[in-house]
């Protein structure tokens, strides 16, 4: 029954596009927002719907950087390394995350699927570095110390 409620939002999307295979990146990117991932058998079902080989679907699923196919947690922390926060030691804020979730750099998510760690070459943010991004909210001049505060206070949240 969980499949099912699954294909019923992915059916509600491709009609939202007009079951158009011209459509396919925006389609890739509704189903991503609603899922957090690409899940293989969704993109199976992509491709049947809209009448498309599941190799294309899965060829451009995986050209665009933007899309995933291994499910994420839920909340991203994305951690600029780019040149500004690279010397300002963004190294040591990662370090510190995946210290602190019990994450290596092969397993960026978290087990209870909470928390997923992310490296990035520029948040556009360089006169804040170092520099990360929780959900979209932009934290500047993080110190190992500040993240891991942060990181608590969310685990704190999720527990009420």
């Amino acid at each position: 029954m969980e499949n099912q409620g699954k294909f019923d939002k992915v059916c509600q999307i491709l009609d939202e596009n007009g079951r158009d295979k011209a459509r396919l990146i925006p389609i890739l990117q509704a189903v991503q927002e609603v899922y957090n991932y690409l899940p293989e058998e969704i993109l199976t079902f992509i491709a049947s719907a809209l009448d498309i080989s599941p190799a294309r679907v899965y060829g451009v699923a995986t050209f665009f950087a933007h899309f995933t196919l291994k499910a994420k947690g839920k909340h991203i922390i994305k951690v600029c390394d780019g040149t500004a926060c690279h010397v300002k030691r963004s190294t040591t804020i990662i370090d510190a995350i995946r210290a602190k979730l019990n994450l290596t750099a092969a397993e960026n998510t978290t087990k209870d699927m909470l928390f997923t760690l992310e490296t990035v070459s520029c948040l556009g943010a360089c006169g804040l570095a170092p520099a990360m991004v929780i959900d979209n909210e932009v934290y500047g001049q993080v110190t190992p110390e500040k993240v891991t505060k942060i990181i608590d206070d969310m685990i704190k949240q999720e527990e009420k």
